[in-house]
């Protein structure tokens, strides 16, 4: 063993030599009896070392793009061990869709990583199950509609937003500049208008702070680092990163705390102005009952507040960041939606009721989220009960990747599934046309609650963005030397880069 050699390369004495044959040997032991503790029937996989599982022949960096590479040998049911941890990897469109869907139930429950499970103790909607998760999914989904999340009001709420980000674009002048601030601003303000009723201000300092610490911690949740400290805990007091998330989340319950307190002072039944409003009435009244139980507490207001502001900053933010990308990176592609919201549009602000007269505008969109594949592990599931599912048995409680970027760019649904082609959504009259491998927001019951307010500001922004401004390299570079390597964390980001936004006249 390649292992034992060097053991004994870096022994200096007979004794450590012992004392390193029979860590192996343990080693080999406790790992041969796990062995034993298989199901029959398992999906196949690669064969795991000891303690390391599978971890080194995965690319830590690039995860979903090595287990796309295991599918093509094992199949699009097959595990992997993170560790001692066994995670069974589903892949493919047909294969993702029967087991979100059809089997929605026993693939139904979100594995709670250690990370997550610090700083939301199971609470909230993202990251709890059972009926915890159901009656906090229940009450957002009822009350973020009312306050229209995804209808009428929303719409509102983006265009209004739409007009400060259009003047922070415009003050650049058209020279280059960051994208991702001014577009994480913008987005979260809509989030925030529904979770507290109000939008902030950019300039303000505390939501500066807020919109800062989510980005961060999304990107580094989904580092090498943490992603081996949620496999052996024991690591985490020797990790900065784990250090920078924990101080992040005690910031940012002092935040959040700040403002739901602000907002108790002038609570009010007669004037509902958003989600935690609505929460806090509903915690005073189950107080007043004395309802024993009561899932409506500072705990789930916490973890829930911070799921919403979170999901709702950083994934359209994204997807939008990338769309920019795409256009500066694709001239031709950028000239044929400005021409076609020139017609359709004209001078007026774009509005929702214009998607079925923009058909190229909305491929693009969709283009943008196909290859964009900002979750491209989704977020892990895990099952509720035993299962027997494509002929494999899967025990109860077994971690599942739904491996959402081999669905986006599976072979056999996309003409090409690597390259920016808005013809995927497009038929031989131009007319714009629905995919059902087009999952960016995973399917089933752990869908995106968000869903409807994600189609809405990404049509919005990106539309009215198209329409003001042109975008492209920073002077000295090329189209072609923009760069879309993605950056790894819980989402995909696209590399630090500036783009110019060049007002159009």
């Amino acid at each position: 063993m390649a292992l034992m050699e060097q053991l004994l390369l870096q022994a200096t004495s007979t004794g450590a030599v012992l004392g390193a044959v029979v860590l192996l040997l343990v080693l080999y032991v406790l790992y041969s009896a796990s062995s034993l503790k298989e199901e029959p029937n398992e999906p196949p996989g690669p064969k795991p070392l000891p303690l390391l599982g599978n971890l080194l022949q995965l690319d830590l960096d690039r995860l979903h793009e090595s287990l796309c590479e295991l599918a093509k040998q094992y199949g699009s049911v097959y595990k992997v061990y993170f560790g001692t941890k066994k995670i069974v990897i589903l892949a493919g469109y047909k294969t993702v869709k029967q087991a979100l869907v059809n089997y929605a139930e026993e693939f139904g429950d979100r594995e709670i990583a250690q990370t997550f499970k610090n700083f939301t103790q199971e609470h909230g909607i993202v990251f709890s199950n059972g009926e915890n998760w159901k009656e906090m999914r229940r009450f957002a989904l009822t009350n973020l509609r009312d306050f229209g999340m995804g209808k009428r009001g929303s719409e509102e709420k983006i265009i209004e937003e739409i007009q400060y980000l259009k003047e922070v674009f415009e003050n650049f002048g058209g020279e280059p500049f960051d994208t991702l601030q001014p577009m994480s601003h913008a987005v979260s303000n809509v989030i925030s208008s529904i979770v507290y009723g109000d939008r902030f201000e950019y300039s303000d300092p505390q939501f500066k702070a807020m919109v800062n610490r989510a980005n961060e911690n999304i990107r580094i949740g989904g580092s090498v680092p943490i992603r081996i400290y949620n496999i052996m805990p024991w690591i985490g007091p020797f990790l900065k990163s784990k250090k920078i998330i924990d101080r992040n989340i005690e910031d940012q319950k002092k935040d959040i705390n700040t403002l739901v307190g602000s907002l108790k002072k002038t609570l009010h039944s007669d004037n509902i102005r958003g989600f935690v409003d609505s929460f806090l009435l509903r915690k005073q009244s189950d107080e007043r009952s004395r309802q024993k139980n009561s899932r409506f507490n500072d705990l789930n207001l916490f973890a829930t507040v911070t799921n919403l502001f979170a999901a709702g900053t950083d994934t359209t933010s994204t997807t939008l960041r990338w769309a920019l990308l795409f256009m500066a990176k694709y001239p031709h592609i950028q000239d044929q939606v400005q021409q076609e919201i020139d017609k359709v549009v004209e001078g007026r602000q774009p509005v929702v009721d214009d998607r079925k007269n923009l058909p190229y505008t909305d491929a693009v969109i969709h283009e943008t989220q196909r290859l964009g594949n900002i979750a491209p592990l989704s977020l892990p599931h895990v099952t509720s009960c035993d299962v027997n599912f494509n002929g494999y048995f899967i025990k109860k409680g077994t971690t599942v990747f739904p491996l959402l970027t081999s669905v986006l760019k599976d072979e056999t649904e996309w003409e090409t599934p690597h390259s920016f082609n808005p013809a995927h959504f497009q038929d031989q009259q131009g007319r714009f046309v629905k995919k059902d491998a087009f999952m960016p927001f995973s399917a089933g019951r752990r869908m995106c609650l968000g869903e409807g307010l994600a189609r809405m500001e990404l049509f919005l922004f990106f539309t009215s963005l198209l329409q003001h401004f042109r975008f492209t390299p920073p002077p000295g570079v090329t189209e072609d030397q923009l760069d879309l390597t993605p950056v790894l964390g819980i989402t995909l980001n696209p590399l630090p880069h500036k783009l110019c936004a060049v007002r159009r006249t």
